[in-house]
């Protein structure tokens, strides 16, 4: 079982970079089916950290850096049970 659950958190680990990724194409369409799928997988964690943690200097929302290192810790955390 935390086998299982510790490939989950490197799986979403990788959602979250694919997340990061796309936020770095410019011309890349909100609609774009992949796009839209990345938000759904990613934006039921990211809310509530952009609720606790104001973005740097007004600017830069860090939610997803914190998401991606948690899910690591995380992952972490159990493979060493």
């Amino acid at each position: 079982m935390i086998g299982i659950l510790s490939t989950l958190l490197q799986v979403y680990g990788f959602v979250l970079l694919g997340r990061a990724l796309i936020s770095w194409i410019p011309n890349l369409s909100p609609s774009n089916p992949g796009v839209q799928i990345l938000v759904q997988l990613t934006e039921p964690v990211l809310a509530p950290i952009r609720k606790l943690v104001p973005p740097l200097g007004g600017v830069m929302d860090i939610s997803l850096l914190i998401a991606y290192f948690a899910t690591v810790l995380l992952g972490q955390l159990l493979r060493s049970m």
